[in-house]
């Protein structure tokens, strides 16, 4: 999967075993399997099909974004880039065509 960062900032957070460490700590193992389950796969229905990840779309004010689990409270959060986004039919999005995302944040928003 092609993936992007909203920022630089993240980007570098993300760019190494040894920033992850110094920015997410004891969730450093998680991020860094996170990321490589996203790398390894080749569309997002491949990533929704890992257990441990939880793939999900987000509602309400985060309408638009999707999160994967990294512990029972951190979310590694992004969104779908393709464009126009690829439907199966209305309000049903064709994950398997889906390749391209952006990573927009790790939060706990719980």
């Amino acid at each position: 999967m092609n993936i992007d960062f909203k920022s630089n900032k993240l980007r570098k957070q993300l760019s190494s075993a040894s920033e992850i460490k110094r920015h997410f700590g004891s969730n450093a193992k998680r991020v860094t399997t996170r990321l490589a389950d996203m790398e390894a796969a080749d569309n997002l229905a491949i990533l929704n099909q890992v257990p441990a990840a939880n793939c999900h779309s987000l509602s309400g004010d985060r309408k638009g974004q999707w999160a994967v689990n990294i512990s029972p409270n951190h979310r590694l959060i992004f969104e779908i880039m393709n464009h126009p986004i690829p439907m199966i039919r209305i309000n049903e999005i064709n994950l398997k065509l889906v390749d391209s995302i952006r990573l927009l944040k790790i939060e706990d928003y719980h």
